[in-house]
């Protein structure tokens, strides 16, 4: 466990950390996909705007990430990017304080441009895309905290592929950023979360535990900070719902079961995607328990959430957990899960998402 959640010394650019700056717009390492401010007379598309057009624009960013977690990803990622868009715009026309408000509420809007793309619609290369943007917004806002953040967000990326090399990297370089800011006990616990989740895909689950027992000992001892007000993904209960799956894929069932259980209850009644996703944990604790009939109970609860709050990571638990289901699937209740999981409703939603 030493050292498996120490920072190093960070790479000084992002081609050091493999990140591939959209093509056509900037070689790697360069922060240009960003405007320069407007210092003078020479004519931009967009004149010089006045101070307050950086709360309005943050205003905006905020409204989205509130509806993120109700409003469909197809319905809600086009304003999202049609906003982020108008901010990287607005960025050239704006000078001092109001610059540095922008930069930051643009690289939240990219930021979560980015969460929809890799969790919502599972496209991680767009997700890479967007996230690059992001950190080169927080890098003009000076904002550590955000910076460790996108890069905490895009170290799932090779993690959840088990390229353990390169999610490693990427945490490393996340920490660094966030000993640069006032970070709380709950951003320094879902750090430890998000590289627990990596090592855990990665194989290593017994990391991933004691990564997840120090979060929470972050999060008992506190750290006298306040969490980011963008920072709304992440509670005590979503630390429980990390470890509840890494017990799972470290082959603990009755401690899993009993994790997922308490999440379940304690997540708020408006968390449909997250609650998709735990009913999806459950359904493979099940299966894997050789319960096939508890586990279809909690696939066809994940599937109605999924019909009405569309969430391609909560259908993905599904999928897998349909895998481990072979052995049944000629009994009936595994052919009407598959009545269920491919039926017109989850087939449309899949492709229109």
């Amino acid at each position: 466990m030493a050292g498996s959640y120490t920072p190093l010394v960070p790479p000084r650019c992002l081609s050091d950390l493999g990140f591939d700056v959209p093509a056509g717009e900037a070689p790697r390492g360069s922060s240009s996909l960003l405007p320069p401010p407007n210092r003078g007379p020479i004519r931009t598309s967009i004149p010089l705007q006045p101070p307050t057009v950086a709360v309005d624009y943050a205003s905006v960013t905020r409204s989205h990430r509130q509806m993120y977690w109700t409003v469909g990803p197809s319905t809600l990622h086009p304003a999202v990017s049609a906003h982020a868009t108008l901010g990287a715009q607005l960025l050239g026309a704006t000078v001092g304080r109001a610059r540095q408000t922008l930069a930051a509420a643009l690289a939240e809007s990219w930021l979560l441009a980015g969460r929809i793309e890799f969790f919502d619609l599972r496209e991680p290369a767009r997700a890479a895309d967007t996230w690059v943007r992001a950190l080169q917004a927080a890098g003009e806002a000076d904002d550590a905290l955000l910076g460790a953040a996108i890069l905490a967000h895009l170290a799932f990326i090779p993690g959840w592929s088990g390229n353990h090399e390169a999610s490693n990297e990427r945490m490393t370089a996340a920490r660094a950023h966030a000993r640069r800011g006032p970070a709380s006990a709950e951003f320094l616990a879902w750090l430890d979360a998000v590289e627990a989740e990596c090592e855990a895909r990665c194989g290593n689950t017994r990391t991933a535990l004691n990564l997840i027992a120090h979060g929470e000992d972050i999060i008992a001892a506190g750290s006298g900070h306040q969490p980011p007000e963008w920072m709304d993904w992440f509670t005590p209960t979503r630390l429980a719902a990390f470890k509840g799956d890494i017990q799972l894929k470290a082959g603990h069932l009755p401690q899993a079961r009993e994790t997922l259980l308490g999440v379940l209850d304690d997540l708020p009644d408006g968390d449909a995607k997250q609650r998709s996703v735990i009913l999806g944990d459950l359904a493979a604790v099940e299966a894997a328990a050789g319960a096939p009939q508890a586990a279809v109970a909690y696939a066809m609860q994940a599937l109605g959430l999924l019909e009405t709050h569309w969430y391609a990571t909560g259908l993905e638990r599904i999928r897998e957990v349909r895998r481990t289901l072979v052995p049944w699937q000629h009994e009936q209740y595994v052919r009407d899960l598959d009545d269920r999981l491919y039926g017109w409703g989850p087939v449309v939603s899949s492709l229109a998402n």
